[in-house]
């Protein structure tokens, strides 16, 4: 009877043990949901015209993005709910938040006083559709992760990364916010606030989310040790430039990004060659 019992006892403990999540596992999601208040965050502050704390949210956002995935694999807490999680978040930090960003900073800001009610209108559906293809790159990612990557795609992702898209579209405002505090080059300053060119770079960098391009991935790139020493000096020297000037360098930084778009275009289509030629090598062997 008193074994029974004790069988009994260690049934229970066990159904316990797996009705109780530990504390830990929630950790990474709560990094997830600060980076989606930070982009809400951003949202309201760019509507009421205080554009440059609204970057330091989005920053703050991105920072949260880069940092959830890696808590939640040193914690060994990574869950379907977390990865859901994150692709919401996502989807409000690098889509929602940037086009809204760019449509009250395009149109100056909630009463687009002075402005063309039909550019106003024009610039909400570049808006609009920049966040949209986010959303599609995002979906599109989600469905891939199951599927089996080539071994020419290791290196690259599908389209313009969702936080590499969010830097882009922002960079002319960044270096206008830049250019403005040393009250310097007003041409480059009027060019790049025009409507116009912020509504090319909507529709522009949301068709390079959405589109089928490969853009480098910097978590598989392994630097040669030839070349590690002039790598260090480029990125202390990127570092010195960001300690003297913050938001100029971020600004620069961004608009180079996209002249790297064809030329990964280049070294994948190298790549693809080099892989279907040793395939095709190794049938006829």
């Amino acid at each position: 009877m008193s074994r029974f019992r004790l069988r009994g006892r260690r049934k229970k403990n066990k159904n316990m043990r797996r009705d109780r999540i530990p504390l830990r596992a929630i950790v990474p999601n709560l990094i997830t949901s600060l980076a989606a208040c930070a982009g809400i965050t951003s949202i309201s502050l760019s509507s009421e015209g205080r554009y440059l704390p609204a970057f330091w949210a989005l920053l703050i956002a991105c920072v949260c993005d880069g940092l959830d995935g890696r808590v939640a694999r040193m914690l060994n807490a990574s869950s379907k709910l977390g990865a859901e999680l994150d692709s919401l978040a996502d989807f409000v930090n690098f889509g929602v938040a940037p086009a809204m960003f760019m449509f009250f900073w395009l149109t100056g800001g909630p009463t687009h006083e002075g402005v063309n009610p039909m550019l106003v209108r024009l610039t909400l559906a570049s808006a609009l559709f920049y966040a949209m293809c986010d959303c599609f790159r995002l979906a599109r990612f989600n469905t891939m992760l199951e599927q089996p990557t080539l071994p020419y795609w290791k290196n690259f992702f599908l389209g313009v990364p969702a936080p590499g898209g969010a830097w882009m579209v922002l960079s002319p405002a960044v270096l206008v916010s830049a250019l403005d505090t040393k009250e310097a080059c007003p041409i480059i300053r009027e060019t790049l606030q025009n409507p116009y060119f912020g509504i090319f770079m909507l529709l522009f960098v949301g068709s390079l989310m959405a589109s089928r391009i490969p853009t480098i991935s910097l978590k598989s790139v392994h630097i040669s040790k030839s070349y590690l020493l002039p790598v260090m000096a480029g990125l202390l020297l990127l570092i010195a430039f960001l300690v003297s000037n913050f938001w100029l360098t971020i600004g620069v930084v961004g608009i180079l990004y996209i002249f790297t778009v064809p030329v990964t275009a280049l070294v994948f289509l190298k790549a693809k060659a080099r892989y279907e030629q040793e395939l095709a090598t190794g049938d006829e062997k």
